[in-house]
């Protein structure tokens, strides 16, 4: 189908897409951990024998997109440079090495009666993913949904159309090597926007919708979805340096959760520091985020403490995700207002605490209703390969069912399982 299919075509092909998704999950869950391995090496050798194509399609999207006047930025994420054909194909291979989750049984115990319940790790079944730019998310979505035996229907952005079905393409050809069908991965070849809302309200195809993409995107699909939506919003993380902090790990850790990189969801937005050693770390925090072009927006204690080097915060700053070299900065009085600012301000993303005080330490953990809370590290460890994940299609603020970094494991369910001997109830 052409990218200019009416709304009616879209919507008699998405449910199409969506029923081809859901026969290909039934063969795909029930395969061996070796054709699933098979499939993510084929789809890397084609990619790297098809490196000039994918390089050729790519440039009809880089002029599409110049023509359209898109940014710097977004034409930088939506090259496909040949470091990151590299980087799609090692990808495919890492995760071929990972452990398969399918088909783990745990927490086997025997129960009075003589049988034995646990349960098992399964595929979730169909997974659609909705995202923008990066086609090397096509690539990187599809492997980690194959490695956990679920089908997938992939949306791209329409500004990489021409890399998406490339690349596409090798998946089908890779799938069909190893003896998988090629409809276990789809991607949705118009650039329609009804595609989208076709995706997100087919619970009889899809099991769960993962968005990757700008706050309101996120927004329309959790507002509208009729699937279960693995998502996050926004990434207002914290450090809270204590008055019980070693003054040079407070000074690295905020340092680096700041400026190690500015535009990712788990770069560091609000410092909290004690107002007992904010008048000591302060000033040489503001040093180094000044050398490397931070702008730094306090409160009045912070701005008393800097002067000409910081301006006045807004109640708007300390529920701002930048995404870029801005910081705002809060001097609290002690633990219990620096846990109420962030459970108050924070998106449930990434913060941490930079103390000494093993109590404290516990207290922030148990208490702070984040994702991931961290003691005396930045928060840009935040990430799936930095937790040993492997890799990661995503970062979840949820509650259900996955919470953090989104890996092969959360790409599963799990169901109860029991083993009995001719066992019956009285």
């Amino acid at each position: 189908m052409q990218n200019t299919a009416t709304i009616d075509d879209v919507t008699a092909y998405m449910n199409d897409v969506g029923a081809r998704a859901r026969a290909a999950s039934r063969r795909l869950a029930a395969a061996t951990t070796a054709e699933k391995n098979a499939a993510l090496n084929a789809i890397a050798d084609d990619l790297d024998a098809q490196r000039e194509h994918l390089m050729a399609e790519n440039r009809k999207d880089l002029e599409a997109g110049k023509a359209k006047g898109l940014d710097a930025a977004l034409l930088d994420r939506l090259e496909l440079t040949p470091a990151r054909i590299d980087s799609m194909i090692e990808g495919l291979r890492q995760i071929a090495a990972l452990p398969d989750p399918i088909g783990e049984i745990f927490d086997m115990k025997y129960r009075p009666s003589g049988i034995q319940v646990g349960r098992m790790r399964v595929p979730l079944g169909v997974v659609g993913i909705i995202y923008e730019s990066r086609p090397n998310v096509t690539a990187d979505a599809a492997a980690l949904c194959l490695k956990s035996g679920n089908a997938t229907v992939l949306r791209g952005g329409s500004e990489a159309f021409h890399s998406n079905q490339a690349i596409a393409a090798s998946i089908g050809r890779g799938l069909e090597a190893a003896g998988l069908p090629a409809d276990a991965v789809q991607v949705v070849a118009t650039t329609d926007r009804a595609a989208v809302g076709a995706m997100i309200t087919m619970p009889e195809y899809i099991d769960v919708i993962i968005p990757r993409g700008g706050k309101g995107l996120i927004e329309r699909i959790a507002n509208e979805a009729r699937v279960p939506v693995i998502k996050h919003l926004d990434g207002i993380c914290h450090v809270y340096i204590d008055d019980e902090a070693d003054p040079q790990k407070a000074f690295d850790v905020a340092l680096n959760a700041k400026t190690q990189r500015y535009g990712t969801c788990n770069t560091m937005e609000t410092l909290l520091v004690n107002a007992t050693v904010a008048e000591e770390i302060l000033p040489m925090l503001a040093d180094a985020y000044v050398e490397k072009g931070v702008e730094l927006r306090g409160c009045e204690a912070t701005c008393r403490i800097l002067g000409e080097r910081c301006v006045p915060a807004t109640d708007a700053d300390w529920d701002t995700e930048y995404l870029a070299p801005i910081l705002s900065i809060r001097v609290v009085e002690d633990l219990d207002q620096a846990i109420e600012h962030i459970n108050t301000h924070s998106s449930q993303h990434t913060d941490s605490i930079v103390t000494e005080n093993y109590t404290k330490a516990r207290r922030f953990l148990n208490e702070v209703d984040s994702s991931s809370v961290m003691v005396n590290a930045s928060t840009r460890f935040a990430d799936g390969f930095e937790y040993g994940l492997g890799a990661e299609i995503g970062i979840s603020t949820d509650k259900f069912h996955a919470r953090g970094p989104v890996g092969l494991e959360g790409l599963t369910s799990v169901k109860w399982i029991v083993l009995g001997d001719g066992h019956v109830r009285t």
